[in-house]
């Protein structure tokens, strides 16, 4: 009795590349089957599992910074990344909270960083430092104390104010994704 060909002509490049979907397929099934610390999100943030809710008090902000707001623009932006972006859930409860993000505004500055040749400035940077703590409440553990910078480029001449407060808001959106990928990456 004649048996059938298979359906595909079965070469050693064919059988290699068999071979290795099945080993990756295999390793994709361990992997999901162990049990771990953590819970990822497509966004690619990942929370320790005891984690369901954060509180994000308004940042002090400890400048004399001419653009108002800074503080309080600062935790929109993180409350939107940790939120918007994770399965945490918001609450302003400070004490009772999973997890608590302290942030603080420590240094504002807008210097001059091109000038033209009537020695007028022609390009401002307004930089950002921010220092941030970042705690597992439930665990008694410090998840993040670090020092992070943001800065931004604009036109004092054609601009003025306005870009100072836009160049500021983009340095605050800088820190605010720095924060939120170091906070949510160390595991």
């Amino acid at each position: 009795m004649p048996t059938n060909p298979p359906p595909f002509p079965l070469t050693p490049r064919t059988s290699n590349r068999l071979r290795s979907w099945i080993v990756a397929g295999l390793l994709v099934a361990f992997a999901a089957s162990l049990p771990g610390c953590t819970v990822y999100s497509f966004s690619g943030a990942s929370i320790p599992s005891n984690l369901e809710t954060i509180s994000v008090p308004i940042a002090q902000n400890n400048t004399s910074s001419p653009v108002n707001r800074l503080g309080a623009d600062l935790t929109d932006l993180l409350t939107d990344r940790f939120v918007d972006r994770t399965r945490l859930s918001l609450t302003t409860d400070d004490a009772g909270a999973d997890a608590l993000l302290r942030a603080r505004i420590q240094r504002y500055t807008n210097e001059p960083t091109g000038v033209s040749g009537d020695e007028r400035a022609t390009t401002n940077q307004v930089t950002i430092r921010v220092q941030v703590r970042y705690v597992d409440q439930t665990k008694g553990e410090e998840l993040l104390n670090q020092t992070f910078s943001g800065a931004a480029n604009y036109n004092p001449v054609e601009a003025g104010l306005d870009g100072e407060r836009q160049a500021a808001q983009n340095a605050l959106e800088n820190v605010a994704d720095d924060i939120f990928s170091t906070a949510t990456s160390n595991w």
